[in-house]
């Protein structure tokens, strides 16, 4: 017993030989959160360690007392040491003649997990006792037992006690009950041979025996445990195959991090962020729209053991954010294919590139034709076959409409809604291809496009992102926006590390794009299209390719776009009897699942209509208004100088305004003043704002506990807009806290833009 009293007292007297300025690491694994656009998880990233952070205040009241009760009884009243666990450990140790007793303080354990090793030495329990008491002359109790709390390892892969709640009970940390709070407490001591998975029974022990210390220690209600201990395990572990909701459309946000040196300058760098870094990445993907999304491809390929695959996109006009994203029948299945993402497919990898993209084609063809000045009423002869001869020697162009029929001679517009291949093909002769292939790349068509006259009708590949974001350009009259998945990134702490900008820039002409919607419009409402009718507003375009391997159907409404492909992966495989049910075309499986899918999205939308097409514009800027009157026409998201000269071009005085922006670049006109549509009168000022670059961030202040005129002088004087609620405080209230504000939104500490409004509640008078 000397021995032992002799080696304790080494351990805590020899603390000046390992003096040092002890301070808490500053990094810790912490795993990323995707989120929906709603807020809510989607999913997390994490590397070896899966560990999301969490509050003391914001952890179950019963996890951390069962913690202190079973680990480390006296954590509140000792130094960092406990003189009697050593003695009680070293006691037990000599007897056996090895050092494999605990007897270390929470603090103890905490210094071992981050700042030592594994090791079962003295030297090593020296230096783990002295940094111990180190650590607690700096750091308080509390802010060590969240640290704690959030490093230790509970077992199967759950660092901290948020990643173990969600491990074992598919719950939020703050949502355990006390028998669950046992449980988990009672794990950190051998968390495999506890495991409630694999070991119930001695899981269930030793849950009782942490909630039997808790009782010894009369730290919890008698009837409380009574009743915890009653209760079984109660396990409600997530999905144990890893799998998580909209597994494409993380593919596309993993990707995004990865290629962005806006998260590190090298490829390492950028994955230990993702995986390490605690990233709180903000998504525009919407959970409803996701869900009947799903539901709309499920619902028509119906049998996927023997039926194509489907991919949509979905995209938001105007912003360009991705609501919806499917990327083939199952990422988590066995096929060779699975985990391709069909929805934006590699056009350059060989062997499995981007599929025809078909008829839907064609709005690029009649963009690039109402630009060289071809009228819609221009007529051509519509043959069942079409022999079109080659300049160079080149074998001749040989084109058959879909449906082997031919239909005397047609204008634009009936050639559009019936699809008819033999008049394009004579359009495209006459206008040229290069034309058509330069106005798809610029509405937004990415993947490689050979110049060849057949791209006219669809023979090259294209993406079903390619192609929902080509046909956003026509639903925001002529702006091209980028498609957007990821709106902003943060750090734990609410540090921005990346903020979406919305591109946009026009690319047709407003007139051009409302003329090849309105055209759009009739292959919904008499066309091939019919299948994608919803009792509002539709236009749109199917696509089959020559020999059936391709469906395609993309559509759009004032308020959202969706593009729509059905085939095999990877083979072109015909999709025709007996392959298939039916002959698969545009206007069958991919207008069907588009026709779900849209109903139910907008179902609660207000229905409106598309602008009308107006007459012809004789300038860039103003368009005719009835009998001698000009309307301004939008400047939105044109450059600086290009607006300018444009408006005085036009003879109106031009004021600049310079406003802070995250979402447009530098340069670029994100508001008007009088906006588009309004009566114009030459000599006219149009005061348009310009996006100067993004604005300054400014962590809030604390203002809890300050009268209602002090808090809004001092957060004016940071920078910071101001909105007051007069409500009473939840009760218990006070006297002496009337006229002062008990709530702000956001919270101090936070790091927000500059001109951000904080609401604060203020207590009545």
């Amino acid at each position: 017993m000397a021995v032992c009293v002799l080696v304790a007292g080494a351990l805590i007297a020899s603390g000046c030989r390992y003096t040092s300025d002890l301070r808490l690491p500053q990094h810790q694994a912490v795993s990323s959160q995707v989120l929906w656009s709603d807020g809510s998880l989607l999913t997390t990233l994490h590397g070896v360690q899966d560990r999301q952070p969490v509050a003391l205040s914001a952890m179950a009241p019963d996890l951390p007392k069962a913690v202190v009760a079973i680990e480390d009884e006296r954590f509140f009243d000792h130094d960092g040491v406990d003189a009697r666990g050593i003695l009680r450990a070293l006691t037990r140790d000599v007897e056996k003649g090895d050092l494999s007793q605990g007897g270390s303080t929470i603090t103890q354990q905490y210094v071992r997990a981050v700042m030592l090793g594994p090791e079962k030495d003295l030297e090593r329990k020296l230096r783990e006792a002295v940094m111990a008491v180190q650590l607690e002359h700096r750091y308080s109790k509390r802010t060590i037992l969240e640290r704690y709390l959030n490093t230790i390892y509970f077992g199967n892969g759950a660092y901290g006690v948020q990643a173990a709640a969600r491990r074992y009970f598919s719950k939020n940390v703050h949502d355990l009950d006390l028998a669950e709070s046992a449980l988990i407490a009672g794990l950190i001591r051998a968390p495999e041979s506890y495991n409630p998975f694999q070991h119930p029974e001695q899981a269930l022990a030793r849950r009782n025996e942490v909630l039997d210390r808790l009782g010894h220690l009369h730290r919890a209600p008698a009837a409380a445990l009574a009743g915890a201990r009653a209760q079984p395990l109660g396990l409600s572990p997530p999905p144990t195959d890893g799998r998580y909701p909209a597994p494409y459309f993380v593919e596309q946000v993993t990707k995004f991090v990865m290629g962005n040196p806006a998260f590190g300058v090298t490829l390492d760098q950028r994955r230990r962020l993702l995986l390490e870094g605690g990233l709180r990445i903000h998504t525009t993907l919407d959970p409803k729209m996701q869900a009947l999304a799903e539901q709309a491809a499920a619902r028509v390929i119906s049998q996927p053991a023997t039926d194509p695959a489907a991919a949509l996109v979905a995209i938001e006009p105007t912003t360009g954010q991705v609501k919806a994203y499917v990327g083939g029948q199952d990422f988590w299945g066995t096929a060779p294919w699975a985990k391709v993402d069909l929805a934006n497919i590699d056009c350059y990898e060989a062997g499995r590139g981007c599929r025809q993209a078909g008829s839907t084609f064609k709005p690029f063809v009649l963009g690039a034709a109402l630009e060289a000045g071809v009228p819609l009423s221009k007529t051509y002869d519509a043959p069942a076959t079409l022999t079109i001869p080659q300049p160079g020697g080149q074998p001749p162009w040989v084109v058959n409409n879909y449906d082997g029929t031919g239909r005397g001679r047609m204008d634009l517009t009936e050639a559009t809604v019936n699809s008819v291949n033999t008049v394009y093909a004579q359009l495209v002769t006459d206008i040229g291809v290069r034309p058509v292939l330069d106005l798809a790349a610029k509405m937004g068509v990415r993947s490689p496009q050979a110049p060849v006259p057949s791209a006219a009708l669809g023979s090259n590949g294209a993406t079903v992102l390619d192609m929902a974001s080509a046909y956003d350009t026509l639903a925001g009259d002529g702006m091209h926006t980028d498609p957007v998945f990821v709106t902003r990134v943060t750090t734990t702490d609410g540090t921005v590390l990346y903020q979406a900008p919305i591109i946009r820039k026009r690319v047709l002409p407003e007139a051009t794009a409302r003329t090849i919607t309105d055209v759009l419009q009739q292959v919904v409402t008499r066309g091939t299209g019919v299948n994608a009718r919803i009792g509002r507003p539709v236009a749109g375009k199917t696509g089959t390719s020559d020999n059936w391997a391709d469906a395609w159907f993309v559509g759009y409404t004032p308020q959202l776009v969706a593009a729509v492909w059905v085939g095999f992966p990877p083979d072109e495989i015909k999709m025709r009897p007996p392959t298939t049910r039916i002959t698969v075309t545009g206007g069958s499986w991919p207008a069907q699942i588009w026709q779900l899918f849209a109903g139910g999205a907008l179902a609660e939308t207000t229905v409106s209509g598309f602008p009308a097409v107006a007459p012809p514009s004789t300038s860039t800027t103003t368009q005719p208004a009835g009998s001698g009157g000009t309307t301004l026409l939008s400047t939105l998201g044109q450059s600086v100088a290009d607006a300018t000269r444009m408006l005085r071009d036009a003879g109106y005085r031009v004021r600049l305004r310079s406003v802070p922006s995250r979402q447009y670049p530098p340069g670029t006109i994100l508001s008007q003043d009088p906006p588009a549509g309004r009566p114009a009168v030459p000599g006219m000022t149009v005061t348009i704002s310009v996006a100067n670059g993004p604005p300054r961030s400014v962590s809030v202040p604390n203002v809890l506990g300050s009268y209602a005129d002090q808090a809004a002088t001092l957060l004016r004087a940071a920078g910071l807009e101001v909105e007051i609620v007069v409500r009473p405080e939840p009760p218990p209230g006070a006297p002496e806290r009337a006229g002062k504000v008990w709530k702000q939104s956001p919270i101090s500490g936070v790091v927000v833009d500059a001109g951000t409004t904080v609401t604060l509640s203020v207590n009545p008078g």
